[in-house]
Parts: structure tokens; C-alpha cells; sequence
């Protein structure tokens, strides 16, 4: 049976991750979550093609920024910490990993927690969401702190960030449809809207799968991680549409088809390398390049969601501007399929 996914075109792949990566670097974005994701998408292209130009941008980048003066940290803003630990591994420079270590430590120390240790997710320096846990933290955060412990050693990080997989999956994972919820409120005991929002999902399923390349079968938390993502890719791909990408409610049909989220499924899948998944895989490769636009602008991605009141508040979220999240999901699916290419091209 032929392998779709060794069947792309490996030049057009090089070439649209490129022109994402060239487009992302005019967008002037502040230091926040919106980069954070961008600038992880360009890391990650920097780790599959080898292409230095892509860190120096990010070094002047950060450069600057520093120079301007850094927000206060919260949940949201720890985000730029994955770039950091790149632009470490690769300029090897201590100034990229001393800020790093601070938001590691932020979050050790100093971020608001509920329950268990949870991350309490947090976009300001306001009290905005008290006792919530949303599924956005774990890669702002979580996926994030397990990233920096690894690379340092440092065993109180593993576990710490561990301890946000496990407690996520305890409160937003659904039993029955083995989607995640988008939020859950711990002091009202519910998940208040109640959707299985795309782009949330989306959140979840990227980070376990790359969490499943950190840690290994001695980890506890291995089998945790690897069966909740098992069980959710199963159920993710029975709802995939024809186009290839995911609806932005994942269970609603008339909800629009969003790129940002069937990225994340994407590189999931790819990631996980179910061979089951790898026509679902391939389809969403279609459906994602079909939203890229020849300038490297992803399309049809929603902007920034709270969890909305209801499924009709969901459908009304825009989706017409070039985000940051946009621009860095799709580079981290795109990767994934180049690095899957790589790993693998002689089985052709």
C-alpha cells in the first residue's frame, strides 16, 4: 500500500513552508501568544531545513523586544519561551536561555494555580478566568515547561509540566467522545459552554504528540498521555469533512471549516504515525495547503476565542485576518510531513 504522505512533493512542501515563514516575519505582532505560536512554527522550520536566516530574524527579533522592555509574564505570555529555547539550540547563546529559564521559573513560582498545582490560564494581569482550566495552556505553558525540563535536566520541570497533561486531560477530556472541551471551571464543577472547539482541540492534540517525543515508556505518564491522544485521533478523524480540515465546532457540521485547528490535527497525526491516519494525514494536507495563500498568508482562521457563551457565539468568530497562530500551526504541520519525509524516504 502506497505511503500518501511520501507522495508530496517534497519541493512544493520546502517552498510553501518557506513562503509561511517569509509572510510571518512582516507581521508586527507584540510579544504574546500570537507570536509565540508564529515564532515556534518558524523554530520548527529552522529545525527541518537547516535555514539559519530563519533564527537570525528571530535573534534581532528578540533582541529588540528586550531592549523595548518584556510584558509581565502570565500563562499567555510564556509562549515566546519556546522560540527562546531555540534560538538557544541554535546560536547557543546564554542570553536566549537565561530568559527562558525566567519564564520556566515564572511558572514554577509565581503563576496562579487552582486545585492539583493547575495552571490557572491567564491572559492578563487580571484575575480574568478565576479557578479555569483551558486547553490553550498546555502549549503555552505546559508542553513549554516539559520542553525546558527535558533539555535541562531539570526532573522538578518534567514532573511539574506532567502534572498540567495529567490534570488537563482529567478535566477537559470528554469519556464519552474522547474530545477535549475547551474550558473547564473548577469552582462551578463544569465546562461551562460545553464545545469540543476545533482550535482547542487542536491545542491538545499537538502538544501530546510531541510530548510522546520527550518522555518514553519509563515516564508513568507515558501510557496517560499516549492513550488520551490515541483515543481523540480516533474520534478526530471520523469528523474530519471531505475538504480535508475540521470545523471550527468540531461536532457541528454548519460550523465554518477552520485552518488553524485542522493544522494542529494535522501534525498530530503525522506525529503520532497511526498508519490507520495517514490517508486522514493527507487529506488534511490538501485541505490545509488549499488555505495557504500563494504569499504564504494561511487563510480561514479563526481570531482569538474565549469560551464563548454558546455553539451560535462560536460560529460568529471571525475568521477573515491573518493570525499568528494561523501562520505558526500550519508550519508546525508542514514540518511535521517534511520531517516524516526525511525520516523515511527510503522506504520509497
Amino acid at each position: 500500500m502506497a505511503d500518501l504522505l511520501l507522495e508530496i512533493d517534497e519541493g512544493q512542501l520546502r517552498e510553501r513552508i518557506h513562503a509561511i515563514v517569509t509572510k510571518t516575519m512582516t507581521m508586527d505582532m507584540p510579544w504574546e501568544w500570537p507570536c509565540g505560536v508564529a515564532y515556534y512554527g518558524i523554530s520548527r522550520a529552522w529545525e527541518v531545513t537547516g535555514d539559519m536566516k530563519y533564527m537570525d530574524f528571530l535573534a534581532s527579533w528578540v533582541d529588540k523586544y528586550v531592549e523595548l522592555g518584556l510584558p509581565p509574564f502570565m500563562v499567555n505570555v510564556i509562549a515566546m519561551g519556546h522560540s527562546l529555547l531555540s534560538l538557544h539550540q541554535a546560536t547557543g547563546e546564554q542570553r536566549f536561555l537565561d530568559l527562558a529559564v525566567k519564564k520556566a521559573e515564572y511558572l514554577r513560582n509565581d503563576a496562579v494555580r487552582f486545585g492539583s498545582g493547575v495552571f490557572q490560564h491567564t491572559v492578563s494581569k487580571n484575575n480574568d478566568f478565576p479557578a479555569q482550566a483551558w486547553a490553550d495552556t498546555l502549549f503555552m505553558a505546559a508542553f513549554f515547561l516539559l520542553r525546558m525540563g527535558k533539555y535541562l535536566g531539570k526532573t522538578e520541570y518534567v514532573d511539574d509540566a506532567l502534572n498540567q497533561y495529567y490534570w488537563h486531560e482529567e478535566y477537559l477530556q470528554d469519556r464519552k467522545t474522547d474530545l477535549f472541551y475547551h474550558g473547564y471551571d473548577h469552582g462551578a464543577g463544569n465546562h461551562m459552554s460545553g464545545m469540543f472547539w476545533g482550535r482547542g482541540n487542536a491545542w491538545a492534540a499537538y502538544t501530546m504528540s510531541q510530548a510522546l517525543k520527550l518522555i518514553d515508556y519509563t515516564y508513568p505518564m507515558f501510557m496517560q498521555i499516549d492513550c488520551a491522544l490515541r483515543d481523540q485521533l480516533a474520534a478526530l478523524v471520523r469528523l474530519q469533512d471531505g475538504s480535508g480540515l475540521w470545523h471550527t465546532v468540531l461536532d457541528y457540521p454548519e460550523s465554518y471549516l477552520e485552518t488553524s485547528a485542522s493544522a494542529g490535527f494535522g501534525a498530530a497525526l503525522v506525529s503520532y504515525g497511526n498508519p490507520l491516519h495517514r490517508e486522514a494525514a493527507r487529506k488534511a494536507y490538501d485541505g490545509v495547503l488549499s488555505r495557504v495563500a500563494p504569499d504564504g498568508s494561511v487563510l480561514d482562521v479563526s481570531a482569538g476565542t474565549a469560551i464563548m457563551n454558546n455553539r451560535e457565539d462560536y460560529c460568529k468568530v471571525p475568521h477573515k485576518r491573518v493570525q499568528g497562530w494561523g501562520q505558526g500551526l500550519t508550519l508546525a504541520f508542514l514540518c511535521e510531513v517534511l520531517d516524516y519525509k526525511t525520516r523515511n524516504s527510503g522506504e520509497q
